[in-house]
């Protein structure tokens, strides 16, 4: 028995802007600042390498004085939207019924909801009664590689079943209107706002990639280094300055005894499903893949397209693979990094 990925799907915002367009709001926002410090943020922006993002708010409520009260209704609500639309799109992808999901995971940790998405949806979509739920919440960018871990681990425990995963984000809505830190202007360089769902089965009928193996790797003594902390004003971003630095420290560690386990090379990896955390991290790991022969071109043109949606992000680039239906028996590695701090990774085989 084994477990599948079966669907990748996406599901995006109403309103988006690109890169361009933003910067006249930015202007706004810096009045009364440092000529040289106005200067260094426009270039933060215009060099982040993301042309378009997706929000759930239009530029002028994203840089106006909102509490977090009411940012945080507009996440919830719009969440509920988006979550619903991309589990649509999977479920069309293979001719599912909402019913048929055994098991329902919902990531996200750009707001909060109690009760979580997850309940909402099976009262939309009118999903079956037994359905098991589980929301995870506060793992940050690598929810969506923890999503695909715990649902693999639920299927391999119960043959002929089959799993949701869906993360929904909007980094937007934690914006800090009175914060000019970098962390907050250089998380709003990057950042947009997306949904995606991943659809998972251990029903002997269904095809896909199989989840060889997953493993979690976590960094010692690194908890300051990326997070939110929550102010009165909302989530506050959390963006160590050394998170590329580390990254590249560790990233033999991370990539090598993992393949070896499954003995596998760097050689035998024909596809990188890398989630894009912002330009300088995709340097770094462009670097040290480009050096093993390998690129991470549809990882930068996410990136590019849609800025960093935080857990979604790597759900896109791993549809864009799906879409590509890779050759019979080549692997793919998907890696995030995130908030603890962390590194997961999950083998494909095709």
């Amino acid at each position: 028995m084994c477990v599948k990925i079966t669907a990748a799907a996406k599901a995006l915002p109403p309103y988006w802007r690109e890169t361009k367009d933003i910067l006249p709001f930015l202007d706004t926002w810096l009045i009364g600042q440092e000529t040289r410090f106005q200067r260094k943020v426009r270039k933060i922006f215009e060099n982040a390498a993301v042309d378009k993002r997706y929000s759930i708010m239009t530029p002028a409520e994203v840089f106006s004085q909102t509490s977090f009260e009411e940012k945080n209704a507009i996440y919830a609500r719009e969440s509920i939207k988006l979550g619903e639309t991309a589990l649509t799109n999977a479920l069309a992808k293979v001719g599912w019924k909402p019913t048929d999901i055994d098991y329902l995971i919902t990531v996200s940790c750009t707001g909060i909801m109690i009760p979580s998405l997850d309940a909402y949806l099976i009262n939309s979509m009118q999903m079956k009664q037994d359905v098991v739920r589980l929301p995870v919440t506060e793992m940050g960018c690598v929810a969506g590689i923890s999503g695909i871990i715990y649902a693999k681990n639920f299927l391999k425990a119960n043959p002929g079943k089959r799993a949701a995963l869906l993360a929904v984000e909007s980094p937007t809505a934690t914006f800090q209107i009175d914060d000019y830190s970098m962390a907050n202007i250089v998380s709003a360089a990057i950042f947009g706002d997306g949904a995606a769902c991943v659809l998972l089965s251990s029903h002997d009928d269904d095809e896909g990639p199989e989840v060889v193996a997953e493993e979690m790797y976590h960094f010692y003594d690194a908890v300051h280094m990326m997070g939110f902390s929550l102010a009165n004003s909302g989530l506050q971003m959390i963006l160590d300055k050394g998170v590329t630095e580390t990254i590249a420290a560790h990233f033999p560690a991370i990539v090598h005894p993992f393949l070896e386990k499954n003995r596998l090379k760097i050689d035998d990896i024909s596809h990188l499903i890398f989630h894009p955390g912002g330009r300088k991290i995709v340097e770094v790991v462009q670097e040290l893949f480009g050096k093993l022969g390998k690129n991470i071109d549809d990882t930068k043109e996410v990136l590019r397209q849609y800025g960093n949606m935080s857990s979604a992000t790597v759900l896109y680039v791993l549809e864009r693979f799906m879409e590509k239906q890779p050759e019979k028996d080549t692997y793919g590695l998907m890696l995030s990094f995130g908030p603890g701090f962390s590194a997961q990774r999950v083998l494909l085989q095709w």
